[in-house]
């Protein structure tokens, strides 16, 4: 059965950079008896500067736009628009400032408002919207911190509001656009979500939402290290909060990619009936001949991959290895990470090394070579790098020694090359190990060293250790189980929520009996595969047969739907 699905991505696919891009791809390619509309927000004008990867036959279109730049389509509001404007905006304010009722009806009023009649982007920024807001936060039963609201606060505020909604006002909510798809697939929440939620409203398109990172816990984090001041906070917090909360209760099926997910979302009050657990394919073959060979790697050498960053609390692992260094004087660790980009993330790794330096004055760590040094920093990725399968089997014991973490990639990395792994038990680490490698506190060098010499000492436990490893990533984490999981949602959404259309010919003329009640008569002689080859369909061909009109009326593509 071919099915048309609209894909929504935020800041990732089909862009060479971002997030999400990796399994997207992996989806469009793997689901190819299908058809790919992709609605994409660009970050940056750096992510759209380098281009889109290439992408497969499957996809039909692509439909983009920025939320870095401003979209100002000239409209401004007369006296009625203004006054509809100001209704929907003071109810999303007030659930934004309060407890949350009104929410929706001034989303999606908001959105018929754009829908209609354009101009959103003005009005945010007006101060009638500053108005607003302002009586919104000043309301009784408004929370204490967004009190302390002052006008710059406001201004704040509607900025980074009007990003955020700006999916309200694209063009793509028509019957050209969503409106053709038969199914929705969000590649995150937040503002990606958003065009799912007007598909529905304006089409009953229904709505399937991935999140293998939570978008409000991303959002969380990242606005915790900003400039913006604690009133401006807590505002986005709970605009955030309230828009999680409506895209789960509008989605038809929710797919978190582990348990550390599936738990956020039942906190923003996502339905528990709604949720699936699917976890992101990755590529088994490219480790096979590491994890299918009976080398176990250096057994006196410890491997940590991943990027030069704080929340991998390098520092702690340097004096963990310190510590292992002192009962284990032949044991090494090898580091390796994607090249470094950015003044914060070179800092860091400067950091690393000076530290390395101090904690062996006696062995220098050097930046590439390994050799007598028991640290090495080593970069992958580079004409003359070592593979991200050769790294890891330089090791018998991989390392993950983060306090934050989502789903641990590096982890299941190890696991295919069929290494004992010990790590620090954050994000969704002890859901993908089960047991099959250790687990230790965060911020803990003494237990991390402590585990690493049990692995180092004990070479059969090590290889008993990476087989079951081995085993339980090529039974949970590979492509194939990715795809299958999504093939069966897919058509299990379809089959519950098929989306009526009228159906047209050429002129936008309407088509007599187009749509027979044996179209949705589930069973073989409907089409099926026989259609989606291009053959007349088992009924079609005898309703042609007997000089019938049904036949004549349905194309090719109808029968399929």
């Amino acid at each position: 059965m071919l099915v048309r699905i609209g894909l929504l991505t935020d800041g990732g696919y089909p862009y060479a950079t971002g997030e999400s891009r990796l399994w997207c791809d992996r989806l469009v390619r793997g689901l190819a008896q299908h058809e790919f509309d992709i609605y994409a927000l660009s970050r940056s004008a750096q992510q759209e500067d380098h281009g889109w990867i290439q992408l497969p036959a499957q996809v039909q279109r692509v439909r983009t736009a920025p939320l870095w730049a401003p979209e100002d389509d000239g409209h401004t509001y007369g006296r009625r628009e203004r006054r509809r404007f100001v209704g929907h905006f003071a109810e999303l304010a007030a659930a934004v400032c309060g407890p949350g009722e009104g929410f929706a009806d001034g989303l999606y009023g908001l959105a018929e408002l754009a829908r209609e009649r354009g101009g959103l982007y003005a009005a945010l920024r007006s101060e009638l919207a500053v108005r607003a807001l302002e009586s919104a936060c000043r309301a009784p039963g408004a929370r204490r911190t967004v009190h302390a609201a002052t006008v710059p606060d406001y201004l704040a505020f509607a900025d980074q509001l009007e990003r955020a909604l700006r999916p309200l006002s694209l063009d793509w909510y028509g019957d050209d656009g969503l409106g053709a798809v038969d199914l929705c697939h969000a590649a995150s929440g937040g503002s990606a979500a958003l065009s799912g939620l007007l598909a529905k409203r304006f089409f009953g398109v229904p709505l399937l939402v991935t999140e293998y990172g939570v978008q409000l816990r991303a959002h969380y984090l990242a606005a915790s290290e900003g400039e913006l001041t604690a009133p401006v906070r807590a505002l986005l917090a709970a605009f955030q909060g309230r828009l999680a909360a409506e895209v789960y209760a509008q989605a038809s099926v929710i797919t978190p990619g582990n348990t550390h997910a599936r738990r956020w979302q039942e906190k923003c009050g996502a339905d528990r009936a709604k949720l699936r657990t699917v976890y992101p394919g990755m590529e088994a073959d490219r480790f096979a001949a590491v994890g299918d060979g009976d080398d176990s790697g250096d057994g006196h050498t410890l491997v940590w991959v991943g990027r030069f960053e704080p929340a991998k609390d390098l520092i702690a692992l340097l004096h963990a290895f310190a510590e292992v260094r002192k009962e284990e004087p032949q044991a090494r660790l090898r580091m390796f990470g994607a090249p470094v980009h950015g003044p914060e993330a070179a800092t860091y790794l400067a950091h690393c090394k000076a530290l390395a330096a101090q904690l062996f004055p006696d062995e220098a760590a050097d930046a590439h070579a390994v050799g007598d040094n028991p640290v090495s920093f080593e970069e992958i990725g580079g004409p003359e790098a070592p593979e991200l399968a050769d790294a890891y089997a330089s090791g018998g014991v991989v390392i993950l020694s983060s306090v934050v973490e989502g789903f641990p990639i590096s982890l299941v990395e190890a696991m295919f090359c069929a290494r004992a792994t010990v790590s620090t038990d954050v994000g969704a680490v002890v859901e993908v190990i089960g047991g099959t490698g250790l687990v230790v506190p965060p911020r803990n060098p003494r237990a991390l060293a402590d585990a690493c010499l049990a692995l180092l000492r004990d070479t059969e436990r090590r290889e008993r250790l990476g087989a079951a490893a081995r085993a339980r990533a090529l039974e949970l984490f590979t492509i194939e189980q990715n795809l299958t999981a999504f093939r069966g949602i897919y058509l299990e959404l379809i089959s519950h929520s098929p989306v009526k259309r009228e159906a047209v010919d050429e002129d936008g003329e309407p088509l007599p009996f187009a749509h027979p009640a044996e179209a949705h008569v589930p069973g073989h002689w409907t089409g099926g595969g026989a259609a989606s080859s291009g053959r007349t369909p088992r009924w079609a061909d005898n309703q042609d047969r007997g000089g019938g009109l049904v036949g004549a009326a349905v194309t090719p593509k109808e029968a399929r739907a």
